[in-house]
């Protein structure tokens, strides 16, 4: 590849949600019926160009890893489908997404898009790693970065945070 083409397009609703160190997406190359390979490797060559260590796929099938390993890029699979229980995947998640941070991993982490889910999983991370101190305040954090509203599937994942292995406990109401 040569020109401006050579270092790729940033993925679709990229967003930083711990700046520097942990991004969101939609799934690179697009989803469902939009998915285009061209498409697809471009964003994976930005990604690896700005210094990805690791992308995370949370979705439910391994769609598409390959073109992770046919550019050199470094990827976990998280299957996190409708179906999955949250608190055993999540648990799972935020302890390897704790430990790759810590190790100074620079990761993106996708669904097939950006939506509630995915929304829930990293505000879920804010609260359950401690960086913020509740649940609310999480979800207010990541609705201002990405720009929009959560809906109830992302708000329900939030608030199963106390009861994952690890999580930081809640702050104590003030008298």
């Amino acid at each position: 590849m040569k020109g401006k083409w050579a270092k790729g397009i940033p993925p679709r609703f990229f967003a930083w949600i711990i700046k520097g160190k942990l991004a969101v997406s939609e799934r690179p190359g697009g989803y469902a019926r939009n998915h285009r390979k061209v498409r697809r490797q471009e964003e994976i060559l930005w990604l690896r160009g700005e210094g990805f260590t690791r992308i995370v796929s949370l979705l439910p099938s391994p769609h598409n890893l390959h073109a992770y390993d046919e550019l050199g890029v470094t990827w976990s699979h998280v299957p996190f489908g409708p179906h999955d229980d949250a608190g055993l995947v999540l648990g799972e998640l935020y302890i390897q997404l704790r430990d790759w941070l810590n190790a100074g991993e620079r990761i993106l982490v996708h669904q097939e898009e950006l939506g509630d889910r995915l929304m829930g999983v990293v505000a879920g991370y804010l609260r359950w790693s401690g960086m913020v101190p509740s649940g609310p305040k999480a979800i207010a954090i990541v609705e201002r970065i990405l720009g929009r509203q959560m809906g109830p599937a992302g708000r329900q994942i939030v608030a199963l945070v106390p009861n994952i292995v690890g999580s930081a406990p809640e702050p104590a109401a003030a008298e």
